[in-house]
């Protein structure tokens, strides 16, 4: 099952494609100033969110044009792929397996979407999950039941929470508001400023569909949110709206006495 792929909608087997060859490809491509600067970008120093990553410097444009040559490639080598330590690996891999999830049938749409949760643990930046989770996870889950999300939204890995409230996006595109708000409810005061950003910028995106739930998500909570959080949900409400919610929050924040 693994080893199938599409084409024109017939499983077939393109065993010339593999995980070797990808890397290969990709390697033609490497640019060491590139590699250092988006090393940087991505905070892979120590202590950092992607301490150790490596990065071989590959833009995204190269790529998406790889993954169009590769996209009969096998799921069990986009697995070997996504194993693989280099940055841009795993990106050329998400980018495959969601090109095999638009063209699957139901039970190859069924194995990427296991697949991709077995491997949260390569999946492991943030445009990782931002290009993938909401394709895969958030469009195999409109039909379905969610509770993954809220398992995932409970994760103590930063990477599963991101996965959880970005997967909502799918269901905004659906005119569905309420996944996101009842994940960002759960989400609203997680530790981390990567997911103030996320939960901001779905909240955001909610209120284009649907501002009144938005607002009364912002008046019950918005006091005690992350700043950052805040501000990226409000982002495209008129200055008063935002003057308001952010003086409520900072009126509350100067009566909280110092430890």
């Amino acid at each position: 099952m693994v080893g199938k792929v599409v084409r024109s909608g017939v499983a077939a087997r393109a065993p010339r494609l593999t995980a070797v060859s990808a890397r290969r490809l990709l390697r033609a491509h490497a640019d060491p100033v590139r590699a250092r600067h988006t090393a940087g970008y991505f905070k892979t120093g120590k202590g950092e969110y992607g301490e150790g990553d490596r990065f071989i410097g590959v833009t995204m444009p190269q790529i998406r044009a790889l993954a169009r040559t590769l996209r009969e490639m096998p799921l069990s080598e986009i697995d070997a792929l996504l194993g693989s330590p280099v940055h841009e690996d795993r990106v050329l891999a998400v980018v495959l397996l969601g090109q095999a999830y638009d063209r699957g049938d139901e039970e190859i749409r069924d194995e990427v979407f296991h697949l991709y949760l077995a491997r949260t643990d390569r999946i492991n930046n943030w445009d990782l999950v931002d290009m993938s989770a909401p394709g895969i996870v958030g469009r195999h889950l409109v039909s379905r039941p969610r509770a993954v999300l809220h398992r995932l939204a409970d994760s103590p890995m930063l990477w599963e929470r991101r996965i959880a409230v970005l997967a909502t996006m799918w269901f905004l595109r659906e005119g569905e508001t309420a996944p996101t708000l009842k994940i960002a409810t759960k989400l609203r005061n997680d530790p981390h400023d990567l997911m103030h950003k996320a939960v901001g910028w779905l909240l955001r995106e909610a209120a284009k569909r649907d501002k009144p739930a938005v607002v009364a998500f912002l008046r019950r909570y918005g006091a005690t949110l992350p700043r950052t959080l805040l501000r990226y949900a409000i982002e495209h409400f008129p200055a008063p709206a935002r003057a308001r919610f952010l003086a409520a929050r900072t009126t509350l924040v100067r009566r909280i006495p110092a430890r």
